[in-house]
Formats: C-alpha cells, structure tokens, sequence
C-alpha cells in the first residue's frame, strides 16, 4: 500500500497500477480456467504461461527486476514448445448471435468507440494519460454491454476475455517484447550505428533527403520491431536528430508524423501481432497474410503523402 499512499507518485500512475493489477488478475484466470480444462491437450503448459504472464503484469512493480527478467524466460519454455493451446469454450450457436444483434442493433459498437473516445478524452482534457482513459474507457464498455444484454453478466465478460486470451495465444506478449527490444536497441548503440552508416549516405545539410530516409527507415523498423514506439527511439537517434532536426526541421511536425511513418509499417508486418495476427487468429482466416496483403496500397499512399508533408512543412 506505501505505493498507493506515496503522495509523490501521481493520480495517473497509481490508476494506471490498478488497471494494470487488473488485467494480471484476469490473465491468471485465464491460467487457472485453462488448469481446469480436461479438454485442454496442454493444460500444464497452458496453465503455467498465464499464471507467470499475469503474475508480471499484476505484481511487476514489486517484483526485483531480475526476478521478472527470470520469469519472463522461464514463460517462454511452454510457448516455444508449443504446449500453450486452446481449451474448450462455450462459443455463442449462430442464432444466438442474430437474436443478440437484433436486439442490440447498431448500438454494438458503441463499447468499442468508448475505448477510443475516454483515451483521446483523458489525453487532451487531463494529466491522468490517455493509457488511463483508455483503462476506464474497457470500463465504461463493460458497462454497456451489460445494459444492451442482460445476459452479459460479469462472469460472461470475464470468460470471453479468458476465451480471447486463449485464441490469441502466446502473441499476446509479443507487443511487450518488442517495446523491450527497442529499449535494448538504443542502450546498445544501434542508433549510433546507423547515423555512421547513413553519414556515409546522405549529403550534409541535405534535409529533404534525410527526411526521405527518416520516414523509410522507421517503416523498416517498425516491421522489424513490430511497434513503432519501439521504433522511433533508435531511428530518432540514428537519423531524425543528427540529419533532420540539426538543420532547423520543426521537432513537434517531424517527431509527430515519423511516428505515424512507423504505423505504415505495422501494416506490413506479421511482427504487429495485434494487427495482423489477432485478428486471423480469430476469424481462423486460412492464409495468415490476408491482412496484410489487403494492407499494403493503403500503407504505401499514406507513407508517401506523410513524406511530402514533412517536406512541405518542415
């Protein structure tokens, strides 16, 4: 509780902590409700996976930093062994699909517009963060859902959320990882690495040409990483700041629109598995391509007009 109590840590932080204890509580339910499953060809693995993952995502704040480091490998074993599976689950029969649809209607999407909205309401209008809008936004939806249906009771939500966990899999961590690895990158040096080698590319002085790099570079990455935020780290040392930013190109435009850069490549990338994995994942699409391919236009038109944007207005 001294952490809760500590009046020098903000409001924001300490919401931000529950939700966070919140989301391992019910990604350990996820592991025991996957213990329990006789039906589960992997239930030890499975179990054990969820019930680590939860632990670091509910008590990581507590936890001595090379313990979690510990934890985290010693999770990976029955993902990398393939012993983290499915177990059975109560999918809702088609016609109670439709009659759940005729009753709610369009309304439906109005838990996942709740998401969006209470992030973008919390960053713009308080100090509390957009991660913490976005926490109670998951709330405000809960909510909802069970006004639309009086069957959607706390314990149907909890067990979809168990059933959507378990769908996607050990992919779920992969975003957490991949934000890690940015860190990595850039106490390694990486970014160092690159302003030598595209020293040796770029012309000094010559800012639309680094900008053009810039915003390639951060697709690249951004599909080798998977997350932009990981991204633009290491590309922001490596090529936005000494081949950009040194020569006069507003910070806020060019730091603004690299970071969407990067989003055009988490549309290209398997490594955006919340992107582009979940939702084959879901829909037990048959090519784990689809996504992306239906992706690619869209992300090269964009990238473009972001490119000549930051030229334009630099």
């Amino acid at each position: 509780m001294a952490f809760f109590m500590d009046a020098e840590v903000t409001l924001g932080t300490k919401l931000l902590e529950i939700f966070y204890i919140l989301t391992g509580l019910i990604t350990i339910y996820t592991g025991v409700k996957n213990a329990q499953d006789k039906e589960n060809p992997s239930r030890a693995g499975t179990a054990f996976f969820w019930i680590i993952l939860g632990i670091v995502i509910a008590f990581g704040r507590w936890i001595p930093a090379k313990v979690t480091g510990v934890l985290v490998i010693v999770m990976c074993i029955p993902a990398i062994l393939k012993k983290v599976s499915v177990g059975k689950h109560d999918k809702p029969q088609e016609a109670e699909t439709k009659a759940n649809f005729e009753k709610v209607g369009m309304k439906i999407f109005l838990p996942a517009l709740s998401i969006g909205g209470f992030a973008l309401i919390f960053a713009v209008f308080t100090d509390l963060g957009a991660l913490v809008g976005l926490g109670v936004g998951v709330l405000v939806s809960a909510v909802l859902l069970c006004a639309f249906l009086k069957s959607n009771t706390p314990k149907v939500l909890l067990n979809d959320s168990e059933r959507m966990l378990s769908t996607v899999g050990p992919l779920s961590m992969l975003p957490q990882l991949l934000a890690c690895l940015g860190a990595v990158f850039t106490a390694a040096g990486v970014g160092d690495v690159i302003a030598d080698i595209v020293g040796n590319i770029i012309p000094k002085g010559n800012v639309n040409l680094g900008i053009i790099i810039y915003a390639i570079g951060m697709v690249l990455f951004t599909m080798i990483m998977g997350n932009a935020f990981a991204a633009i780290t290491v590309m922001t040392v490596g090529i936005g700041t000494p081949f950009v930013l040194a020569y006069g190109a507003d910070p806020v435009l060019i730091g603004m629109v690299g970071l969407t850069c990067g989003y055009c490549g988490t549309l290209l990338t398997p490594m955006a598995a919340n992107f582009n994995i979940v939702p084959i994942a879901l829909l037990d699409m048959k090519n784990r391509f689809t996504v992306i391919k239906n992706q690619v236009v869209v992300a090269v038109i964009m990238l473009v007009f972001q490119i000549c944007y930051m030229i334009a207005f630099k």
